[in-house]
């Protein structure tokens, strides 16, 4: 693809980070694709399956409200004592809530305690979600070159895919060759049991991976204090509300489709679970190359034009994604899916890997990233399975409410970027004060 091979450009740290994201991210995934196939109907209370789907929602989203709390705390102290124990801090966090989840007692047996159980364990897993996706770019990005930062930074990413793969193909797995009842009594918590295995497999992999030397070289400037808040505002200006905006774009595009398009299929168009199911394993085993090439693409084109690119083509297809999903046709559902949660979010999430390693001075890097994006996920990405979900109840079933609201979204999402630097070059030292 170049004059050097793409191979040749990813160093040993990025690829232990992204097998242990991806072995992290199986326990995050797991929770958002049985939130909307298997928790209405076990933790909630029988009656109206809207209210149990929206309750349902309500959990995945108070995960996501986690996400901030962890990510700054977590990103702090990455900041003070480096990425690589942090990242072994977020494992077990996620491991240990993953397989808890897989033995709380469903509601008929019970009772009320069965969603408060149910609650806070996804809290823990949104805590250490908050830390490790940011961990893990940063650790892949600060030991690359300046070349192959963006391509370094951008593949945790499909280290993410991988672990939401292997987190729906599973699920989907246990679904198909299970009857229902069987799937709904035991067989989803196989799969939520395992992630004790993950969890070990995630510790062994990250010891074989170094410290960042950006982040060790830092640390042995006596005379810089180590960073608080204050001071990453002071510094960063408003470049983190427009990191924050920016971050609305991969949110909206991956969880509109992973999650809350599911949903829609089944209840709305009257699909089968296994067409939706299938196509977001479809659009994961592609990621292991988008992710990839739109990185590459970064380092080649810069950071803001690939960003922009995935941000507008989300925006025009906002309403062709879901006339294709309301047509109940397969391979039009699938070609949805992969349009937006493969093409248009790869690109922004492999351009905003890079650009928020960037963005911010080392010093403050952490706490820079995970502030800018875990907010911003809890804000969007997490309640947006509910919100979908309403909106379309509020307009008697049909879309267009909820396409309206996504596509004001991705408009944020693409000015936020727009004002944002090109950083492609800006590696090792800050972004000049009053660029923004």
């Amino acid at each position: 693809m170049s004059e050097k091979p793409m191979r040749s450009r990813i160093n040993k740290a990025t690829v232990g980070a992204t097998v242990g994201t991806a072995l992290e991210w199986y326990d995050f995934s797991l929770y958002a694709t049985a939130s909307a196939v298997v928790f209405p109907a076990v933790f909630f209370p029988a009656g109206d399956p809207f209210v149990a789907t929206l309750a349902s929602f309500a959990t995945f989203a108070v995960g996501f409200f986690a996400r901030p709390v962890g990510g700054v705390i977590i990103g702090v102290l990455g900041d003070r004592y480096g990425r690589r124990q942090m990242l072994f801090l977020t494992l077990v966090l996620m491991g240990i809530a993953s397989t808890l989840i897989g033995i709380v007692p469903n509601y008929a047996t019970i009772g009320i305690a069965a969603p408060v159980l149910l609650i806070v364990l996804r809290i823990l897993q949104g805590v250490g979600a908050g830390g490790e996706y940011a961990g893990a770019t940063l650790l892949a990005a600060e030991h690359s070159k300046t070349a192959s930062r963006g391509l370094n930074a951008a593949l945790p990413g499909a280290g993410n895919a991988a672990g939401a793969l292997l987190a729906t193909g599973v699920l989907t797995l246990l679904n198909t060759t299970l009857s229902r009842e069987a799937f709904l009594s035991w067989g989803w918590r196989v799969a939520f049991l395992a992630s004790i295995l993950v969890c070990v497999a995630g510790i062994v992999i990250r010891l074989r991976v170094p410290e960042s030397p950006e982040f060790e070289g830092s640390k042995a400037d006596t005379e810089v204090p180590r960073v608080k808040l204050a001071e990453l505002f002071r510094s960063a200006g408003r470049r983190v509300p427009l990191a924050m905006l920016a971050s609305i774009g991969p949110n909206v595009a991956s969880y509109l489709p992973s999650v809350y398009a599911l949903t829609y299929l089944t209840s709305v168009v009257g699909a089968p679970e296994w067409i939706g199911l299938t196509g977001i394993l479809i659009g994961n085993l592609l990621k292991l190359m988008t992710i990839p090439i739109a990185g590459w693409l970064t380092d080649r084109l810069g950071r803001r034009p690939v960003f922009l690119a995935g941000a507008i083509g989300a925006v025009v297809l906002t309403y062709p994604f879901f006339f294709l999903l309301s047509t109940g046709t397969p391979i039009l559902i699938w070609i949805a899916l992969v349009l937006v949660f493969t093409l248009c979010n790869d690109a922004m999430l492999a351009a905003q890997s890079g650009f928020m390693s960037e963005l911010f001075d080392v010093r403050y890097r952490y706490t820079g990233v995970t502030f800018s994006r875990e907010i911003t996920g809890a804000l969007v990405g997490g309640t947006l399975p509910f919100v979908a979900a309403a909106l379309t109840e509020a307009a008697g079933g049909d879309y267009w409410l909820v396409a309206l609201y996504c596509l004001v979204l991705m408009v944020l999402a693409a000015v936020g970027m727009f004002f944002l630097p090109e950083t492609r070059r800006l590696v090792t030292s800050p972004v000049p004060a009053g660029i923004v």
